[in-house]
């Protein structure tokens, strides 16, 4: 089986890469095509390297479970409709042993782009967006109202507004409880970021209460470090793309343990990532159990339904994510609703596949 085996691995692998390489070549294109205005006045080789070569992961990431499907059901049919399948069954070897190559091509796609998405891509995309940002829209968010969170246990801060460009709060106050007994509060006009949690308050007040007493304090400015950041509350679309896996989960926990409640485009990014590589293995098997009997009408049926099924995934895909935006059901089984589903389909294709 080992000539067998790299044969189909041979096979699947290039199938898949030629594949992948002829979309993304005709969304560069495409892309081209619509920004070509901001591209003209931006530097030639911030355009390449900048843009371009960073444009290319996010994209292979983006359609590897589609096109690992198709390669599948293109190259499967081929074998099949050559009798290549039969042959294969007809000299011994099982169904089950037959989908083991086909495993291991889906084990090699799914470990490159789980390792793509988790450490290359948030970081290709970060210098992406920049370069999106100076030359084609600006799409960074500068402003924040109403911020409320929680800075520690007991520790509740809150700005009526702050402003990215210069740094600046304003309305700003700092509660400290002991259980629900208020202990302390500060309240400022303005507060400023300066860097790593430093924050400078100006025209402040400080009451600290000590059971029926209450004890003022007023200054005009006072340095102080408060455990929080920009960036705790100035949250784009694009920020749960621009993490690592290890630092989007941090981020959850610390948003969740501080009360923010926009969080979750980046709980879909982050189990989407484990989705992702799971339905690598699930449409492969849906692919070669759909497409490796010879039939009648030769491939032309089996690459119909495997069109129908990857783009039926992707339809899945989109609405179960905004189940998770509406609140209907947690992020985490939003994400893999399309995955239950479909590894269902697989298990009852697997069954009815030529043995």
């Amino acid at each position: 089986m080992k000539k067998i085996d790299i044969y189909i691995i041979r096979k699947f692998l290039g199938t898949y890469i030629f594949s992948i390489a002829l979309i993304i070549a005709i969304v560069v294109v495409f892309d081209i095509n619509e920004k070509i205005d901001s591209l003209l006045a931006a530097p030639l080789k911030a355009t390449i390297f900048d843009y371009y070569l960073n444009f290319i992961p996010y994209f292979l990431s983006l359609f590897s479970p589609l096109f690992t499907f198709i390669s599948v059901i293109f190259f499967t049919s081929k074998l099949a409709d050559n009798s290549e399948i039969i042959a294969m069954l007809a000299s011994g070897i099982s169904f089950k042993r037959l989908v083991v190559p086909y495993m291991i091509s889906a084990a090699i796609i799914a470990g490159v782009n789980f390792v793509l998405n988790s450490y290359v891509i948030p970081q290709a995309t970060s210098t992406r967006i920049e370069f999106q940002n100076q030359y084609i829209k600006n799409k960074k968010v500068d402003y924040a109202s109403n911020i409320q969170l929680q800075v520690e246990p007991g520790v509740i801060a809150y700005m009526s507004r702050y402003d990215n460009r210069t740094k600046t709060g304003y309305r700003f106050s700092l509660e400290k409880f002991d259980g629900k007994i208020l202990k302390s509060r500060l309240t400022a006009q303005t507060i400023s970021y300066d860097t790593d949690q430093h924050w400078v308050v100006k025209n402040y007040v400080i009451r600290d209460f000590d059971d029926m007493r209450e004890y003022l304090t007023r200054g005009s400015q006072l340095d102080t470090i408060i455990a929080i950041e920009p960036s705790d509350f100035l949250i784009s679309k694009y920020d749960s793309e621009l993490m690592t896996t290890p630092e989007l989960k941090t981020y959850i926990t610390r948003q969740k343990q501080r009360g923010i409640g926009n969080i979750i485009d980046f709980e879909i990014e982050y189990h989407k990532r484990f989705s992702n590589t799971a339905a690598a293995f699930i449409l492969t098997l849906i692919g070669v159990s759909l497409s490796s009997r010879k039939m009648k009408g030769g491939m032309g049926f089996n690459i119909a339904m495997g069109l129908l099924l990857s783009f039926s995934y992707i339809l899945f895909d989109m609405v179960s994510s905004s189940f998770a935006i509406s609140g209907s059901t947690s992020p985490q089984l939003a994400v893999w609703i399309p995955n239950i589903l479909y590894i269902f389909i697989a298990a009852a294709l697997y069954l009815k596949a030529p043995k």
